[in-house]
């Protein structure tokens, strides 16, 4: 089998990284354990990333650059209500059957949070970077509306809630959702 390249590596970690992250927070998840994910030694983990926040924020920027392409591929060629009911429907897919991307979203937010009130903003920087460019892909989408991108986002907000506390498909509380955005049928196994 032929060796992985550094390049290569690092999207391992990456991936690893994503799937710790998503299940212990940024506090919660050691470097040890992204390691064994990967099957690296922690000094090899460190020569790829020069710390933990570095994984941390590298995972989070593929989390929100994956979010970005799912509403792109989503909405290509479309715009207005037919773009906001193709992204909300590909989102919610996507949650549904990745839910280390939820999760590592709901981590994100947690960490900005914790690392600000340490006096950190390098953490809030670039995950407010990265929802900044995730913002533009859906208003340019929704026929550049403001009201229209806000609003999308945020029921994406309550879906995310929603589906990190475990209301079921089918649940009364998706029923003020459009259709698109709902997840009846999405989760049941």
């Amino acid at each position: 089998m032929p060796r992985m390249s550094a390049e290569e590596r690092r999207e391992s970690v990456v991936r690893a990284a994503t799937a710790e992250f998503a299940r212990g927070g940024f506090h919660g998840t050691s470097t040890e354990a992204i390691a064994r994910r990967v099957g690296v030694s922690q000094p090899y983990l460190f020569r790829l990333f020069p710390g933990k926040k570095a994984i941390f924020l590298a995972a989070a920027e593929r989390c929100v650059e994956d979010t970005i392409r799912t509403f792109e591929e989503a909405a290509e060629g479309l715009r207005g209500e037919e773009a906001l009911h193709a992204m909300a429907n590909a989102y919610t897919k996507v949650i549904a059957e990745r839910p280390e991307r939820l999760m590592m979203q709901m981590q994100m937010y947690v960490a900005v949070a914790a690392a600000e009130q340490e006096g950190d903003r390098e953490f809030g920087e670039s995950v407010r970077a990265g929802w900044m460019r995730l913002w533009e892909t859906v208003r340019q989408a929704l026929g550049a509306d403001v009201n229209e991108t806000t609003v999308f986002l945020a029921y994406g907000m309550l879906i995310n809630c929603l589906v990190a506390m475990g209301f079921p498909p089918g649940h009364r509380v998706w029923e003020g959702l459009y259709p698109s955005a709902r997840l009846k049928g999405r989760l049941e196994k």
